[in-house]
């Protein structure tokens, strides 16, 4: 049985340099595209890329007729929340959840990006469990 190898996330949206932007900024990585696909590189060797509607309908026609913005999530950890927060509270990012600690070890704040997608930034916090 072949195993899947997750590689990166794609996220379509309408304006493909402002979101590029956005996670350029947030991620504080490089980035390179156009108004039609752009690719951000993460840790490790996985990547974002942005893809505009009409790029990928181009690719498929009907690929994007039943999809909307914002419908998913996006996970970052960091060393530490906190400080990531104070970085990030400056800027003119939309800001959906503070930081905060949750019974099951992990300590988060989110954001939302410009197409309404939830940024969850983490940090796994030790809880005293054993």
């Amino acid at each position: 049985m072949e195993i899947l190898k997750f590689t990166g996330v794609c996220l379509i949206t309408d304006d493909v340099i402002s979101l590029m932007d956005f996670y350029k900024n947030l991620l504080q990585v490089e980035a390179v595209g156009d108004e039609v696909t752009a690719r951000l590189g993460v840790e490790g060797s996985y990547h974002i890329d942005i893809c505009s509607k009409q790029g990928m309908e181009n690719l498929v026609p009907g690929s994007t007729s039943e999809i909307g913005h914002g419908g998913c999530t996006l996970e970052f950890e960091v060393d530490n929340v906190d400080e990531e927060y104070e970085r990030l509270k400056s800027q003119n990012i939309k800001f959906i959840k503070l930081p905060s600690t949750y019974p099951w070890g992990r300590r988060s704040f989110w954001i939302q990006d410009l197409d309404g997608n939830i940024v969850n930034i983490f940090t796994n916090v030790n809880m005293g469990i054993a």
